[in-house]
């Protein structure tokens, strides 16, 4: 058995719980305190302002309280309807009548407005008294923003009270079980890779408004990336399917109810498949340009990097990073392969590397007998002119390397003839001690361009006539 601890536990969760529940109402009325006689209807002349002074006898705060709810009017088969709760009270002065409470939707502007009136009888009767009214026929929808006004009848200059509203929203356990705007929540999908469709479980809802769906993509707004589906709501549950061309993290299916002002659902399914994002990668010939632009937003780092080799650590070229918000783009940048883009967000790092197709040009270089039997003579060798230099570094295992001051390439003058290999297009002449003392790098880079990844040859063997860096 449960022990009266725990009994009392549960009894103040329940309590809790059906505290948290949106008040049901049959019908929309109007009460006052006892003793008042009131009654209420619509103001239609919204745009009258005409105030009066109050007399020297009534307080400008006359009006006490204005407190604002939501409440629910449900029907069977359709759902339940949301209403606003105005709760005020006032000190009766024998100069009023009533007191006037309008509702101004902030998207829209429209406004609805109630007068409450008190009968000559009971204005007689309880001068002085406080009087409370309930009234709640304002209809409202699922997550506006209003703005409540309470005025005396007649409207006295200065005296009104003002008060900010917003209606809850389908995040409330409450509205998505019981209003039809919120139902799109209750929307559920697979995802059929193979045939690139999503497959959507629209529920049956037999007397309840009808649901579009939609994919699209999501940017500020969502905007469309298929066709519009509307679906006839029924008494049997719908499966409907929705093509998609590529998963993009912000490919999301959108759902409302074909209500007015309805709530849009979205649920996103490719939200982490980020994988998409990084092949949007351009590079122009003619300028040398290398671009990036996301096919959805993205928060994160990109930066231009030097794979090595394949599967090591892409090592970050300086003054290359940029903020991943939109497009990007590097310009004169060098074709090499070990040249990569790296991407890094709060899901991970990628890295991708364009040049690695043989489709584009690449230089190379090459260590050669020098005329000096003590140099070693460092050789490019290019498909198109270009300008180079050459660093001696240690600490291999090290990034940055510790490198000694660059030494600018000699050009040589350009080749004649059909060539069937890349011609020598400069050269640098170096110490043979010291390019060969242990860990100890040669590193060559192109100098005619922004961004360049550096070739690299270590731990040489002095004794070969021709070592080349690919």
């Amino acid at each position: 058995m449960l022990t009266g601890q725990a009994m009392a536990f549960l009894s103040l969760t329940w309590i809790i719980y059906r505290g948290l529940a949106i008040p049901r109402i049959a019908e929309c009325g109007l009460s006052c305190s006892q003793g008042f006689t009131c009654r209420s209807h619509m103001n239609w002349n919204i745009f009258s302002n005409f105030c009066r002074q109050p007399p020297a006898s009534m307080s400008r705060s006359v009006l006490e309280t204005l407190t604002l709810s939501t409440a629910m009017k449900c029907a069977p088969r359709n759902g339940c309807s949301l209403l606003l709760r105005v709760h005020a009270s006032l000190t009766l002065h024998e100069s009023l009548r009533g007191l006037e409470a309008c509702s101004m939707t902030l998207d829209t502007q429209e406004i609805q407005c109630q007068i409450v009136r008190v009968s000559r009888a009971s204005r007689q009767m309880q001068v002085g008294q406080q009087l409370q009214v309930h009234f709640d026929c304002f209809e409202v929808s699922v997550a506006q923003s209003l703005y409540v006004t309470l005025r005396t009848v007649p409207h006295f200059c200065g005296v009104q009270l003002d008060q900010q509203y917003h209606v809850e929203d389908c995040r409330d356990e409450d509205m998505r079980r019981n209003v039809p705007d919120c139902f799109a929540r209750k929307l559920s999908y697979w995802v059929d890779r193979s045939r690139k469709v999503v497959l959507v479980q629209v529920p049956e809802a037999p007397g309840g408004p009808d649901y579009y769906v939609r994919l699209c993509f999501k940017w500020f707004i969502c905007e469309d990336a298929g066709a519009l589906v509307q679906v006839t709501a029924n008494s049997v549950s719908q499966t409907i399917s929705l093509p998609y061309s590529q998963e993009l993290p912000c490919l999301c299916l959108e759902g409302w109810s074909a209500t007015p002002d309805a709530v849009r659902t979205q649920t996103c399914p490719f939200e982490d498949d980020t994988e998409a994002l990084w092949d949007a990668i351009h590079y122009d010939p003619g300028s040398q340009a290398l671009s990036w632009e996301p096919a959805c937003p993205v928060s994160g780092h990109v930066s231009l990097c030097w794979r090595p080799g394949p599967g090591v650590h892409c090592h970050e070229l300086e003054h290359s990073g940029r903020p991943a918000h939109g497009r990007v783009q590097y310009p004169l940048v060098d074709t090499q392969p070990q040249l990569c883009l790296k991407f890094s967000t709060s899901l991970g790092s990628w890295v991708k590397c364009p040049f690695e197709q043989q489709r584009f040009p690449a230089w190379k270089m090459a260590v050669q007998p020098a005329s000096s039997p003590s140099h070693l003579r460092i050789t490019f060798f290019s498909p198109s002119p270009a300008r180079f230099q050459v660093h001696l570094c240690h600490g291999r295992k090290m990034w940055p390397p510790a490198c000694r001051p660059a030494l600018p390439a000699i050009p040589l003058p350009p080749a004649s003839g059909n060539l069937t290999a890349d011609p020598a297009v400069a050269f640098v002449d170096i110490p043979g001690d010291e390019a060969c003392a242990p860990d100890t790098c040669i590193q060559g880079r192109r100098t005619d361009v922004h961004f360049s990844a550096p070739q690299q040859l270590c731990d040489l063997q002095c004794t070969a006539s021709r070592r080349t860096a690919d």
